[in-house]
């Protein structure tokens, strides 16, 4: 079975009307020096038999430290990613202090060949994000629920009255 994701993405309006985007950057060694395009919606894999929407629930927890605001779910669809890895999401508007993100962690060997075992947060950051810089920061593959989320949103929000 392919490596399938589910997660979500989180959207406020800005001051001046536009939308934002709430994205994480990995942790780790790995990803420290990476920024363009390294960005994520916060995700994680499932296995079969799992719900995909409960599992996006648990990420965005799990990785951010705090729950999805309520509201309604707009489903994006999936995505693939270059690696084949299947990501599926869904938006919810709301508004959460990035700053505030505290990730769970995972270990590993480092550096390499060393022997030494080291934890790191699977999410060293979050932030907002414009439309425009999201482009630039999310991971290419992640590109189309973007513009999913931008044509649902032009005309107002969906499940907003």
């Amino acid at each position: 079975m392919p490596r399938v994701s589910a997660g979500l993405l989180l959207y406020r309006r800005s001051s001046e009307g536009g939308v934002e985007v709430l994205l994480v950057h990995p942790g780790g060694p790995f990803w420290a020096t990476k920024d363009a395009g390294a960005w994520s919606i916060p995700k994680g894999e499932y296995g079969e038999g799992d719900d995909p929407a409960a599992r996006a629930e648990l990420e965005f927890a799990e990785e951010l430290g705090q729950r999805a605001p309520p509201g309604p779910r707009l489903d994006l669809g999936e995505v693939r990613q270059a690696g084949g890895k299947r990501v599926r999401a869904w938006a919810v508007r709301g508004d959460i202090d990035a700053r505030a993100t505290t990730s769970n962690t995972f270990e590993m060997e480092w550096p390499p060949r060393s022997g030494e075992q080291r934890t790191f947060p699977e999410v060293d950051k979050a932030a907002w994000f414009s439309m425009d810089e999201a482009r630039t920061k999310l991971l290419a593959g992640q590109l189309p629920l973007l513009e999913r989320l931008e044509s649902a949103t032009s005309g107002g929000d969906p499940g907003q009255s």
